[in-house]
Order: C-alpha cells, then structure tokens, then sequence
C-alpha cells in the first residue's frame, strides 16, 4: 500500500512518515472499523483474530484496508455464543476474557479495536517496555484518564499540536473506554462504533481546536507544559510515505 501501515505512522519517525492529523486519524479509525463490522456482518461471519495497528494498511488518500487474515476465525453459528479455540494473537490486543478462556467472539475484535483506537489518540505503543514500569501496559496506565474528561488531554500524543477540539476527543476517548470494558456484553458491536466514529466525523471538528483555545490562554500546550509543540497538524495532502509491498487486503467500504 503506498502509505504503509498505520503502525509506521504512528510510531516511525522520519520524513517518510510524517505525524497524523486529528482528522486523519479518525478517518482510519473510520474505515478499519468498517472492514471489522463488514467481518462480523452476516455476509462474512468472521473474528479476525488479530487486530493491530500494524494490520491496517493505508492507501494513498489514508483509506485503512485490513490485511493479514491468516489467524482469522469462522464466528460462531447457530446458537453458539462464542468459538472455542487456542489462544493466538498478538499480547497487548487479545481481550482479556480470550486470553483466560479460549473463547473467541466478534466483541473480542470490539477490544482490540479500542487498543489500536486508544493507540491512535495517544501515539503510545500497546505495550512498551522502554517506558517507566507503571507506564508499559497502555490500556493500564491510560484508564484512570479515560474514566476523567478533565484528564482526556494527558494522554493524547504530542504530535498532534493541540489540533482537535476538546469535545471529539471526549468522544473518542469513551468509545475507546467502551471498547476496553472487561465485560464483553458491555462492549458495542463494531456496528455500533461505527455509528460513533460517524457521528465524530459529521461534527467535522477542524481548524484550532477548543483545547488548544484554553491551554493557549493559560500560556500551556496541550500536554500543560510551557512550551509548544514542536511537531505541526500533517496535512492530508502531505508527502507520500515510502511506497511499501503490496499486501493482500480488504478493501473497508462496500
């Protein structure tokens, strides 16, 4: 894919690959969580299994495309609840009801995909074993600021230059949050998230940003420090990453 994977992005430095936007980021959220709902659709009947950041493949207009469905599992059928199988995966998306049981169902892609989305909004790896021990596990360390609004922009990565309004990434934040529960009956359907993630977008929340606003006349950046961001807003249109192998994918829009 000629963007490479969101991994890289996220994650990577360097000209090749420049920082996402706020905008950009939730429209890749948008279309992976598209192709994990047209997964678990009654056309298609299938976990993925193995949700990560470095699965989502980026065209050259950062449409997200699935790739690697080699741990992917036929869902359960007739009146099973879930699909009793060996634990695979990768650690640090796998649900935690998954990795105790064996049992596999659509709400276990549901947490993975809060992982990769809480990825997305901090610019923090899964898991990260350069970082201080409290700090390693992402879905620990970011929980109790998920569980606070007035502490959502602690977590959100830097690289974002305080460009997104306070409001969307409150949104985003909980439907990450809902998507981590440790209850799998308490996650939404990708259906549901969807939805969320659409709403996200028709609010089209651009330009300087409320937070950014408030912090400003508080002489603050967006992570309440004194000094700005030295990283700016990528623009949609900027340098295209180095062009990478083509993968086989699918596609996320009908």
């Amino acid at each position: 894919m000629p963007r490479g994977s969101l991994e890289n992005h996220l994650f990577r430095r360097g000209s090749y690959f420049q920082p996402l936007s706020w905008n950009l980021r939730m429209k890749v959220a948008l279309g992976a969580a598209k192709g994990l709902a047209f997964l678990h659709s009654d056309k298609a009947k299938v976990i993925y299994r193995d949700f990560k950041t470095s699965n989502v493949l980026l065209d050259s207009n950062y449409n997200a495309k699935l790739s690697d469905f080699g741990l992917a599992k036929d869902g359960p059928t007739g009146d099973k609840s879930h699909v009793s199988t060996r634990v695979m995966g990768t650690y640090g998306y796998a649900a935690p009801e998954y990795l105790v049981t064996g049992h596999l169902t659509a709400k276990s892609d549901v947490y993975s995909f809060g992982v990769v989305l809480l990825e997305m909004l901090s610019g923090r790896r899964a898991l990260d074993k350069n970082r201080p021990s409290g700090e390693q596990n992402l879905v620990e360390w970011a929980r109790p600021y998920l569980t606070n609004k007035r502490r959502i922009f602690r977590i959100l990565d830097a690289r974002l230059g305080g460009q997104y309004s306070l409001a969307g990434a409150q949104k985003a934040a909980a439907l990450a949050l809902q998507c981590l529960s440790g209850d799998s009956r308490n996650r939404p359907s990708m259906d549901q998230v969807v939805a969320a993630l659409e709403q996200l977008q028709d609010a089209k929340e651009t330009g300087g940003s409320q937070l950014q606003r408030k912090l400003s006349s508080r002489g603050l950046n967006s992570n309440g420090h004194g000094s700005r961001s030295k990283y700016p807003e990528a623009a949609a249109n900027g340098k295209s990453a180095h062009p990478r192998r083509r993968l086989s994918a699918l596609p996320l829009h009908e």
